[in-house]
C-alpha cells in the first residue's frame, strides 16, 4: 500500500521549568537582554493586574472576570511578536497580549465591570483589534474575515486569534482554519490550552495527541511550543507572522500551559481537579523560569524585582480608581446603540425603564 502524506507535529522549547536552556541557539531576539527584561516586566505587570482584578471582584467592584493566571508568557509572546499593524481578535483573558498592544488596565475592569465602553480601546494599535469575545469561537471567524480582507486589499497584515483548547473544538475555528487554507490568509490561530475547558480536561476534549494538528485538514502549519517559555512563544509567533506576511499560508499553533486559576470568579475548581495537579503546575509556571534566567544572565534581582512591583501597584491604583471614578452610563444606552431606528416595542421598554430609573432616583 502507498502513503498518500505524512506529518509530524514539531515541539520547540528553549527553557525547561527551572530556566536552563535545552538550546544553544537562542532567536536574535533573545540575546538581547533588555528586551527580554521588558517582556519579564510585562508579564509581572499582568500578573499583578490578574491578582488585583480577582481582589477587584471578590470586593464587588467587578463582574465575573476570568483570570489569567500561568498564561503571561503564552500572553505577552503572542502581542510582542505582533506588528502594530497586525489585528488581534482575542477571547476573553489574553491581557498580557492586549496590554503589549496598548489596551489600558481601566478598559479591562469597564468590560468586566459591564460598562461596553471598555471594548473602545483609546490607544494605537489596540485601537483597531476587535473587542473581547465571550461566545466561543466566533472570534477566528472575524479574524479569518480580516485576514481575507487583507489579502484582496493586497496589505502585508496578518490577522492573530486566540482559543483555548475546548474552543478548538468548536466548528466556527474549524471553519476559520479552513478558509483560511483553502484561500491561502494571513491567519495565526493561537490554542492556549491550558489543559482544561472550564470542567473537561484535556485528556477528554479530543482523541488527537496535540491539538496542534488539527490545521493539518486545512493545510496549515502547524508547531506545539511549550506555552510557559516565552521565548519558544515569541519564536513560534514570530515564524509564522512572517510567513503570513510573506504570502506563505497561516498557521496553527498550540501553545501548551496551564490554568492555575479557576476559570472564572464564578467557578470553583476544587471540585473537579486534585490538589497534587495543581502543585505540579506551579513548579511548571512561566514566570519562575524567565525570572532564573534573567537572573543567571545578571540583568535581574529581587531589588529590581520588588521596585518593579512597587510601580505595577501604583500603576493599578491609578487605572482603578479611573475605573471606579467613571461615570456610568445612562440606563437608556442599553436601547441606544442597537438599531439605527428604535423598533416600537423596545422603544415602550426605553420609556418605561426611564421611568423606574426617575423613581429610582
Amino acid at each position: 500500500m502507498s502513503i498518500a502524506a505524512k506529518f509530524e507535529i514539531e515541539y520547540l522549547q528553549y527553557l525547561d521549568a527551572e530556566g536552563k536552556q535545552v538550546r544553544d541557539d537562542l532567536p536574535e531576539f533573545a540575546n538581547d537582554l533588555n528586551h527580554m527584561v521588558e517582556l519579564y516586566k510585562l508579564m509581572l505587570s499582568t500578573r499583578v493586574f490578574d491578582a488585583k482584578s480577582v481582589a477587584l471582584q471578590r470586593t464587588g467592584k467587578l463582574g465575573t472576570y476570568a483570570s489569567c493566571l500561568g498564561h503571561e508568557a503564552a500572553h505577552v509572546g503572542i502581542g510582542s511578536a505582533m506588528k502594530p499593524e497586525d489585528v488581534f481578535a482575542p477571547s476573553y483573558r489574553e491581557y498580557g497580549a492586549q496590554l503589549y498592544r496598548g489596551v489600558q488596565p481601566r478598559e479591562v475592569y469597564m468590560y468586566w465591570g459591564g460598562d461596553e465602553r471598555g471594548n473602545d480601546y483609546q490607544k494605537e494599535p489596540a485601537r483597531h483589534d476587535f473587542a473581547w469575545s465571550v461566545p466561543i469561537a466566533t472570534q477566528c471567524l472575524h479574524a479569518a474575515g480580516s485576514a481575507l480582507a487583507f489579502k484582496i486589499r493586497n496589505e502585508k497584515r496578518v490577522a492573530v486569534c486566540t482559543i483555548g483548547d475546548g474552543g478548538s473544538s468548536k466548528g466556527d475555528f474549524y471553519g476559520a482554519i479552513n478558509i483560511a487554507g483553502a484561500q491561502n490568509l494571513p491567519l495565526v490561530a493561537v490554542i492556549v490550552n491550558n489543559q482544561w475547558a472550564i470542567s473537561v480536561p484535556r485528556k477528554i476534549q479530543s482523541g488527537a495527541p496535540t491539538l496542534a494538528q488539527k490545521g493539518i485538514a486545512a493545510g496549515l502549519y502547524c508547531i506545539q511550543v511549550d506555552g510557559n517559555d516565552i521565548i519558544a512563544v515569541r519564536k513560534a509567533m514570530g515564524d509564522a507572522l512572517d510567513r503570513a506576511r510573506n504570502g506563505e499560508g497561516g498557521s496553527v499553533l498550540e501553545l501548551v500551559t496551564y490554568r492555575l486559576s479557576d476559570h472564572t470568579t464564578a467557578d470553583d475548581a476544587r471540585r473537579y481537579r486534585g490538589e497534587q495537579e495543581v502543585k505540579d503546575a506551579w513548579a511548571k509556571e512561566p514566570m519562575k523560569r524567565l525570572r532564573n534566567w534573567l537572573v543567571a544572565k545578571g540583568v535581574w534581582d529581587d531589588a529590581k524585582e520588588e521596585a518593579w512591583k512597587n510601580e505595577c501597584d501604583e500603576w493599578m491604583d491609578n487605572e482603578v480608581n479611573a475605573y471606579l471614578e467613571t461615570k456610568t452610563q445612562p440606563v437608556t444606552a442599553m436601547f441606544d446603540y442597537t438599531f439605527a431606528e428604535v423598533p416600537a416595542d423596545l422603544a415602550k421598554q426605553r420609556d418605561l425603564a426611564l421611568q423606574l430609573d426617575k423613581k429610582a432616583h
